[in-house]
């Protein structure tokens, strides 16, 4: 996948919000954090300029600096919350749901109000950090994706 400027994000790829508002995270992002071993993950908002939501697991969480949100969170930590049920916390909201073996969650209808997202929107699946990757749906990178003459995978 490009890095569509030196020096510039890593992009894995775009994913289709379905219709059944499923989303096929790339198999590439799924495979660099294994998000699918723990057939869980987390969600949490994304940043104001990109929006959309980020995506980790417990493993990458609690063995991180940020381990905090999970152990001040322990209802989350120990997905007793409902799935796809955000939680606020320090500026950002957090949730989780489950994950299949190839990479696919599925968001709801509040999920979707929530996060400003709608049926048929591509996300731009961005590496964030070591922690987590951003499926971003707004901003200056997806522009640049959208002019980008290289190829993006859609997922």
């Amino acid at each position: 996948m490009p890095q569509m400027n030196k020096g510039g994000k890593f992009i894995f790829g775009k994913s289709r919000i379905r219709d059944d508002l499923t989303v096929q995270l790339p198999t590439q992002a799924v495979t660099e954090y294994n998000a699918a071993a723990e057939g869980k993950v987390y969600l949490f908002t994304g940043s104001k300029i990109t929006g959309g939501f980020c995506v980790t697991r417990k493993g990458l969480l609690e063995s991180s600096k940020l381990r905090h949100i999970l152990t001040d969170n322990p209802s989350l930590q120990n997905y007793q919350t409902t799935e796809g049920e955000f939680i606020k916390y320090k500026g950002r909201s957090y949730c989780w749901v489950n994950i299949s073996e190839n990479g696919i969650i599925e968001l709801n209808r509040e999920m979707m109000n929530f996060l400003d997202l709608k049926s048929g929107m591509e996300l731009l699946s961005i590496r964030s950090s070591d922690i987590a990757f951003t499926m971003g749906a707004k901003g200056p990178l997806l522009k640049k994706a959208k002019n980008y003459e290289g190829e993006i995978n859609v997922y």
